[in-house]
């Protein structure tokens, strides 16, 4: 078992910027492919980013490239979302999540593919 808690969310204008952090705990020894997804309110939740579990590949949705960066630090078992130039739409509770993955390099968008999932962290930008 995995427990991932996500911290950094807040109030911010458009133009700002915030850096999330998901903490993992459990069983983090073994290899987890991380991402990030949103949730806006009345809309289904989205991918965001992934990582592979040695931080050698990244994804991103085409609504946040080049505005949001993937990292994970494994000897403090945390991946962070970098986001900059943030807008109004990003609006959402952004959610980590984690799944096993034997293939070093692999990359997973799509919330079936997770198997452990945070909390959540609220982020709200004001225009």
């Amino acid at each position: 078992q995995v427990q991932l808690v996500e911290s950094g969310g807040g109030l911010v204008q458009a133009g700002a910027s915030l850096r999330l952090a998901c903490a993992a705990s459990g069983r983090t020894g073994s290899s987890y492919a991380m991402g990030w997804f949103r949730q806006a309110p009345g809309k289904e939740r989205e991918f965001v980013a992934a990582i592979s579990w040695r931080g050698s590949s990244t994804m991103y949705a085409d609504s946040v490239k080049g505005r949001f960066t993937i990292s994970r630090d494994n000897a403090k078992n945390t991946v962070y979302l970098q986001m900059n130039s943030l807008k109004p739409e990003d609006t959402a509770v952004y959610y980590c999540a984690a799944r096993f993955s034997l293939a070093s390099g692999a990359l997973y968008s799509a919330l079936a593919q997770y198997n452990y999932w945070g909390q959540g962290t609220q982020v709200t930008v004001s225009s």
